[in-house]
């Protein structure tokens, strides 16, 4: 089966700013990605359709029929097999929102127009979905569960060094990963270790955990779950229900609460982020689509960052601030809330960065791990740039 996971626009505009950068099913939840989740339960590879700028890099495959999946929709096997159940020119909708539809067209862009004259087939159960940012961090230990179980299905795990404290059963250990001298807490909870990733001595870590390959937790480090530590990154200080999508550091004392970071970046020494508001108000966030900031719904709530962005050190983040993409945030105070994508400044104010000078570090960044920062990667920036310049005025 042709499997393409479909991005709603409005549902990718209220992702911004992780979705500047990538499709919604690339977005990290649990240990997996949304598509990597999918293509494990279907037993079968997901192409893209996102917006027209991602193509050249999150590529679409057609064929003579189609399953349409909506990407922000973490799967289980109930929906799968709804999913697998329909026929052509069906719809599968759960309440008013489209789980899926099988079409031989091949569809560009999918909208309330798309289903028209659709049969549709009603889906009676509750869904998971990533509708916001927060819901990331939010939905976190469920979905470390579903990929743990998922993952950890008909495979033994490998063993620990007897130097570290082990308590509670639900601990995964692939080939290559190493701790010593830490303290590992997986009562009622769950940890996964993934290839050639690294406790150091001295961490403390209470789950649920998904470190993902080549990925290191720093001596003395304190993990509150649900985290997930994306590949190749780097964490130390204090963490508590984080997400770091890949390829980024925090690798020093700090604390990081009910957070997102994106890929490739990197907060400074003392970074520390607020997540809950002095008067432990409800709190509100920037919301690219409807230009204002709006109610989570949650009292915790902390930073939401965008790829290539990077804090100085000391650098403070107030309850909810939302990072855009290639920012780069220093100086002593507060910055404010809503930092918009190339950005250079902090609390006392922000000149724009400039293409030019934000390419250079993201070559330099890129290259330490041996990936190119291309053509590709360069014209998905320059065309964040373009979008986000009205928020730098």
């Amino acid at each position: 089966m042709n499997i393409i996971l479909f991005d709603y626009i409005d549902n990718w505009e209220n992702l911004l700013p992780l979705t500047y950068t990538r499709p919604i099913s690339e977005i990290r939840v649990g240990i997996l990605t949304i598509k990597e989740k999918w293509e494990k339960m279907f037993l079968a590879s997901c192409s893209y359709l996102t917006k027209s700028y991602l193509q050249e890099k999150f590529k679409i495959k057609y064929s003579s029929e189609n399953l349409y999946v909506n990407s922000l929709i973490l799967p289980n096997n109930e929906i799968v097999n709804k999913l697998n159940d329909l026929k052509s020119n069906q719809v599968l909708i759960s309440n008013e929102t489209i789980v899926g539809f099988k079409s031989s067209a091949e569809i560009r862009q999918v909208n309330s127009d798309t289903i028209k004259g659709l049969e549709i087939i009603k889906l009676n159960i509750q869904i998971s979905k990533i509708s916001y940012p927060w819901d990331i961090f939010s939905l976190n230990e469920q979905e470390i569960e579903n990929d743990y179980k998922l993952l950890t299905k008909n495979r033994t795990s490998s063993n620990l060094s007897n130097s570290n404290r082990i308590i509670g059963e639900n601990i995964f250990v692939e080939e290559g990963a190493v701790s010593e001298f830490a303290i590992i807490n997986a009562k009622d909870s769950f940890v996964y270790l993934a290839k050639d990733s690294e406790i150091m001595e001295g961490s403390v870590i209470r789950g649920s955990l998904a470190l993902c390959e080549h990925s290191t937790i720093k001596m003395g480090a304190k993990i509150y779950g649900a985290t997930t530590i994306g590949p190749h990154s780097k964490v130390g200080g204090e963490l508590n229900n984080v997400v770091i999508t890949g390829y980024s550091n925090k690798g020093h004392d700090g604390f990081l609460g009910n957070a997102v970071l994106g890929e490739w970046c990197n907060l400074g020494a003392d970074t520390n982020n607020s997540n809950l508001k002095n008067n432990y108000a409800e709190v509100k966030v920037w919301n690219y689509k409807a230009e204002k900031f709006i109610k989570t719904g949650l009292q915790f709530c902390g930073l939401i960052m965008g790829d290539h962005s990077k804090s100085g050190i000391n650098t403070m983040f107030n309850t909810g601030t939302v990072v855009g993409v290639n920012a780069n945030i220093f100086g002593s105070g507060f910055p404010r809330n809503f930092v918009p994508s190339f950005s250079w400044g902090g609390a006392h104010g922000y000149t724009e960065y400039t293409v030019i000078k934000a390419f250079e570090v993201n070559q330099k960044v890129m290259e330490r791990r041996n990936i190119e920062f291309d053509t590709i990667e360069q014209n998905i920036l320059k065309e964040v740039f373009e979008m986000t310049n009205k928020y730098r005025k």
